[in-house]
């Protein structure tokens, strides 16, 4: 038994569809599904119009099947009537779903200033009460800042380094008052360790 032209379309889009969801690695967004299957579908039909025979081969089914006469059967009748109640109701249902608006609670928000891990709570700076080496130790802090942290907050210390417009929640600006006070210490041997 030969197969129809519209048999053969059906099974090629069918075909490219399954190899596109399925067989292509890695797998495609269904957006890109959409577009490559509205291409082959373009070019499907652009391909059957080409010879009046074959267009007839392609559209006449659909054709007859559409207007319909008064010889149809009754199960063709109905499943003319089940075509037009099927399709409107799929592409309301899809349309209804794209656009319902989520119930789902929105997603946790980002702790600005967690809690550090129990190993650095009660840290205290050791270099605060060497008065005698205080110079140099702030020295070799200048210069942990700037191999470290420079990039992100600044060489003002304001939060505007040259990576700083990169990050979601912005490096902290340390010449506002309290940013450093409000911060616990341990909290800070922690972030700046690790």
């Amino acid at each position: 038994m030969r197969i129809p032209l519209i048999g053969k379309v059906a099974i090629i889009w069918v075909s490219l569809y399954l190899a596109l969801k399925f067989l292509v690695s890695p797998s495609l967004p269904s957006s890109v599904i959409f577009m490559y299957m509205s291409l082959i579908t373009v070019c499907i039909l652009l391909f059957v119009s080409v010879f009046p025979e074959d267009a007839e081969a392609f559209f006449g089914p659909i054709k007859r099947f559409i207007a319909g006469d008064q010889t149809d059967s009754a199960v063709r009748k109905l499943g003319r009537v089940a075509m037009f109640a099927i399709i409107p109701l799929f592409f309301g249902h899809r349309s209804y779903q794209a656009n319902m608006p989520s119930y789902e609670p929105p997603l946790e928000q980002r702790i600005v200033h967690p809690a550090p891990p129990t190993e650095f709570t009660g840290m205290y700076n050791p270099y605060r009460e060497d008065h005698e080496h205080f110079a140099e130790n702030v020295k070799r802090g200048g210069e942990v800042f700037y191999r470290n942290c420079v990039f992100c907050h600044g060489d003002k210390l304001d939060g505007t380094g040259i990576f700083a417009e990169g990050f979601n929640l912005r490096p902290a600006n340390f010449q506002e008052n309290g940013v450093i006070n409000m911060l616990q210490e341990s909290y800070l041997f922690w972030r700046i360790s690790k």
